[in-house]
């Protein structure tokens, strides 16, 4: 009896020791854990009326304002346009009578102090609705790993870059590739998906009917202008992360992962200044003196 009894205690213990070995464990794991830095979009240039609807507050935008990005709607009004930049370092132009709902958005931790601003800061997801309207697109160069996909009524457009404009009406979608790549899907049935070369546009109709062929001439100076609002916008500011004093917070973690639903306010926006040029002085020639 005597045995059994030290038996159970030496089962006792040993059990003990793996429970208090898992919680330290877990509890090192929490402590490593960096949360994924929530996303942001900072609004550029606005002309007219344009909305934001956060989930809690609908706020006209102003220039200069920067909202959580992630499961926001964006609406202009008719006659009015705007122009915003993702946290990815993606621009994006509205035209008048467009609405964007963001489904997803979420980025991984990125290095502060970043020296090259036209690649993308780090892994990103991008999940969008355009029911309506025209959208002109300017990304930086997009890291492996991520996604960026706009669907419409009628299609799925997955862009890896650069410049494109995706316009939306009640019977059709149209996709045109100004630089970069784009795969195209017409519904769920075009599993494959069609890729488009540089200077093709994709019209993918109600019906599941999809069209391939070089942008009409006539488009271009339009597309052209869209886009250009985009990637100016892009180029007003970038993205980067506040310095952490927590070295435990070094760890990197995946944001499509476990922890994809944590999230840090610890991106910070910084606007590029156009360097002050000192005044011209124009001096006469009758003010130089003139040797004897």
């Amino acid at each position: 009896m005597k045995l059994s009894l030290l038996k159970h205690l030496q089962f006792g213990s040993l059990v003990v020791s793996i429970v208090l070995g898992l919680l330290c464990t877990s509890t090192l794991q929490a402590q490593s854990r960096k949360k994924n830095p929530t996303s942001k979009v900072y609004v550029a240039e606005v002309s007219g009326t344009a909305q934001i609807d956060t989930g809690e507050t609908i706020d006209d935008l102003t220039k200069r304002s920067v909202y959580n990005a992630q499961g926001t709607v964006i609406e202009t009004k008719e006659d009015s346009t705007n122009a915003m930049v993702w946290s990815n370092g993606t621009g994006i132009y509205f035209d008048p009578n467009t609405r964007l709902e963001v489904k997803r958005f979420v980025q991984e931790p990125f290095v502060p102090n970043r020296k090259d601003m036209e690649v993308e800061p780090s892994i990103s997801r991008t999940d969008t609705f355009l029911p309506r309207g025209t959208v002109g697109l300017c990304t930086s160069k997009l890291v492996a790993g991520s996604t960026m996909t706009y669907n419409t009524p009628h299609a799925s457009v997955r862009l890896k870059g650069r410049k494109a404009v995706i316009e939306v009406n009640g019977d059709e979608t149209k996709v045109s590739l100004l630089e970069g790549d784009i795969t195209v899907r017409a519904g769920e049935r075009d599993r494959g998906g069609q890729v488009l070369q540089q200077g093709q546009q994709a019209i993918i109709r109600l019906d599941g009917s999809i069209t391939i062929q070089p942008i009409p001439a006539a488009e271009m100076r339009g597309l052209d202008d869209k886009v250009a609002m985009a990637c100016m916008a892009r180029k007003s500011v970038y993205f980067d992360t506040k310095d952490d004093e927590d070295p435990a917070a070094e760890e990197d973690v995946t944001a499509f992962g476990d922890t994809g639903d944590e999230t840090e306010d610890n991106i910070e926006v910084i606007e590029v200044i156009p360097p002050k040029l000192p005044p011209v002085i124009t001096v006469s020639a009758a003010a130089i003196p003139q040797p004897e």
